[in-house]
């Protein structure tokens, strides 16, 4: 029987991404259409913290009565080797409060500068609640920081960010292509993975 669960999330990019990755073996309600409003709080000091925290706040606010099988929310860090792991947990807020995505990319690459080293990993954590109960699933991906934007698809660090064994940024890739080897979409798999086996 398939799933139906809420992903808590008010970014469409995220939301179109994980819908793409799971495809029909989990159907997804966006928090617009079970008519939950309100800001999300993220303020853990880790990945998993945060996911916990943004499910746990949905989870806690479902509309009586709406049958869904759980929440899900994921959380996201950029983190870069020569700036001693950062933006890390801070990425979506990397230059403050309300920035956009190009204001932190123009923030992370005047950090890097002329930096000869541009390793970085990016690491997603999901936290699932089903009845109460939590689970945890993590996709990570390494690569490299490029000098400057490259492609015009995806969102946030993408233009930026080469995985490694590839040529091409994150944003410079077909979203299914990207899905089947960012940190997000590992993440996803193993989620999907879940449903699979539990079923």
């Amino acid at each position: 029987m398939k799933k139906r669960l809420v992903f808590a999330t008010n970014n469409k990019h995220k939301l179109e991404e994980v819908r793409a990755a799971l495809g029909s073996a989990v159907e997804i309600c966006s928090l617009a259409e079970i008519g939950l409003e309100g800001d999300i709080p993220e303020t853990a000091d880790t990945l998993q913290g945060n996911a916990l925290q943004k499910a746990q706040w949905v989870w806690q606010r479902l509309p009586q009565g709406l049958a869904v099988d759980g929440v899900f929310a994921d959380d996201t860090g950029l983190e870069v080797d020569a700036l001693g792991g950062a933006p890390g947990v801070y990425s979506a807020r990397y230059a403050g409060e309300h920035c956009s995505f190009d204001d932190n990319i123009d923030k992370l690459l005047a950090a890097l500068g002329g930096t000869a080293n541009r390793k970085a990993d990016f690491r997603t954590v999901i936290c699932l609640i089903e009845d109460g109960v939590e689970h945890y699933f993590e996709g990570r991906v390494d690569g490299i920081i490029l000098t400057e934007r490259h492609g015009a698809e995806g969102f946030g660090y993408d233009p930026v960010f080469m995985p490694d064994r590839f040529a091409v940024s994150f944003a410079e890739m077909p979203l299914d292509v990207k899905n089947s080897i960012s940190h997000r979409g590992l993440a996803v798999a193993r989620l999907k993975d879940y449903f699979a086996h539990a079923c």
